[in-house]
């Protein structure tokens, strides 16, 4: 059983390139694609943005650290995504809020009712104060610099000494907090700068089908850690949409890297150690009540066929695992027919900064934020079920921790120990630009191409098709993202 979905490649094709770059001209990569099937051709034209990717599976290393180019994220890209806000558990009850920030932005979150949640600009209509910081609860909102006060549904309630003011200045719509679009999904709020945005299931599409398939609406943090990374946010989120990294960077993860105890099918033995290893310290990515289940499973007896014996097992455990929560009064859905139908990837990716890796109950969850140019704040999950998929309280957000600090797992240590040398390595005078596997590290140049077409002003209705084919697992090939139409000479 391996954690990483690889596609089935049958031979190695060379990546050829059919015209030179003049102009943004067109770059033509063949992908390859499962035995038998064709080779089909990705045509990109660069977009006229700086440090472009000119060729789809080549990446500028300003990109990574360029300050104009950091600027123009901060202006045409981060306020038009979707942006996971925060899990609704951090807001169970009315008047809870958090406070989201992105950049120099700050957001507030706050339920109203059990189907309500609104998001609005944390500043005061006079002058402008943060009205809140942190999270916590209120009845009502109220300025810290002149006492101000607005309902949770953002409606001006209290002005001191109106009278002072001229009444053009007090209209009531005027005064009403700055709404931000908020929508729900997958237990969690999403937010939105942009008044014209698409709906936010557009954006996360295909993503949220097939986790809703998996009741991902009723896993439930178990813990929350975060960590401050030296790195630019797009190096970060990069790190994790590949497994080709996983022999070098996680050995442990490997057949090879332990002694099998020869009283137990070697199939298990294998499979159970690498739950282990997967899980170790790291909560939902292999829930440890899901590895005691299949261990209560080790001495069944197994076909001989190799991949009779597989699938024997991996049947059985996944019926072992949806009758134990079942049990417990959990929404559980059907391992084995979401397996049967190819539903669930061990990792999915939601353009531009989220991450669930989902395995057998539970699941570990990313979001990844910029802070600076070089510095990018990175916060892990782990998510469960409860009986009666009942939360466990309030999460209290974590204080974060450097990418050192011993207490993180070994799995994202040995991430966050690569992260740092690779961003100091990018500005080796002799290094230029990253040079992608197109079959494998698709997913890095199809995302990075995405922000070029925000970077560039493409429509919404343009970047919708592009940004669904982000929103996949890993280890994929390069695609066709519909994204090579020209939009001018110049960045709007």
């Amino acid at each position: 059983m391996s954690l990483f979905g690889r596609r089935v490649v049958g031979r190695r094709f060379e990546l050829a390139i059919f015209s030179k770059i003049r102009n943004r001209s067109p770059i033509v990569i063949p992908i390859a694609e499962a035995e038998g099937e064709p080779m089909t051709e990705v045509n990109w034209t660069p977009l006229p943005v700086p440090w472009a990717v000119r060729a789809a599976d080549r990446i500028p290393k300003q990109r990574y650290y360029d300050l104009e180019f950091y600027a123009l994220e901060a202006e045409l890209f981060w306020p038009r995504v979707w942006q996971m806000a925060c899990r609704l558990e951090e807001i169970p009850s009315r008047g809870d809020f958090v406070e989201y920030e992105i950049l120099d932005q700050s957001i507030i979150v706050v339920r109203l009712d059990d189907d309500t949640v609104r998001a609005y600009y944390n500043s005061c209509r006079h002058r402008g104060m943060k009205i809140v910081e942190g999270s916590g609860s209120r009845r009502n909102f109220v300025c810290p610099f002149h006492g101000w006060c607005w309902g949770l549904d953002g409606a001006s309630t209290f002005v001191l000494r109106p009278e002072i003011f001229d009444q053009g200045n007090l209209g009531a719509d005027d005064l009403r907090l700055a709404p931000v679009r908020c929508e729900l999904w997958g237990g969690c709020a999403w937010i939105n700068l942009d008044d014209d945005a698409p709906p936010l299931r557009d954006c996360v599409e295909p993503f949220a089908s097939r986790h809703d398939e998996w009741n991902v609406e009723a896993l439930r943090v178990e813990w929350w850690k975060s960590c401050l990374l030296p790195v630019n946010w797009k190096l970060a989120t990069a790190a994790f949409m590949e497994g080709y990294h996983v022999p070098q960077t996680h050995p442990q993860l490997l057949p090879s890297s332990h002694t099998p105890d020869p009283s137990i099918h070697p199939l298990i033995e294998m499979s159970l150690h690498f739950m282990r290893t997967l899980g170790s310290g790291m909560g939902g990515m292999t829930h440890e009540n899901d590895v005691r289940i299949a261990e209560g499973l080790q001495n069944m007896s197994l076909p001989k066929d190799p991949a009779e014996a597989m699938a024997a097992w991996r049947g059985a455990v996944n019926d072992a695992v949806t009758t134990w929560h079942r049990a417990r009064g959990c929404d559980f859905p059907d391992l084995n027919d979401l397996d049967r139908r190819g539903v669930i990837d061990p990792i999915g990716f939601c353009f531009p900064h989220y991450f669930l890796l989902p395995q057998y109950s539970s699941a570990s969850s990313y979001r990844i934020r910029p802070l600076g140019p070089q510095e990018t704040l990175f916060e892990v999950w782990s998510l469960t079920r409860y009986p009666g998929d009942q939360s466990q309280g309030r999460p209290t957000p974590p204080e974060p921790l450097a990418p050192d600090d011993p207490s993180w797992p070994a799995i994202p240590a040995q991430d966050f120990s690569n992260l740092p040398r690779q961003q100091k390595g990018l500005h080796a005078k002799g290094f230029e630009y990253m040079r992608l596997s197109n079959q494998v590290e698709g997913l890095i140049s199809n995302f990075e191409r995405v922000i070029d077409g925000f970077l560039a002003g493409m429509p919404h209705e343009q970047l919708v098709g592009a940004i669904q084919k982000t929103n996949t697992t890993i280890d994929v090939p390069i695609a066709d993202l519909g994204l090579s139409e020209r939009v001018g000479s110049e960045v709007r």
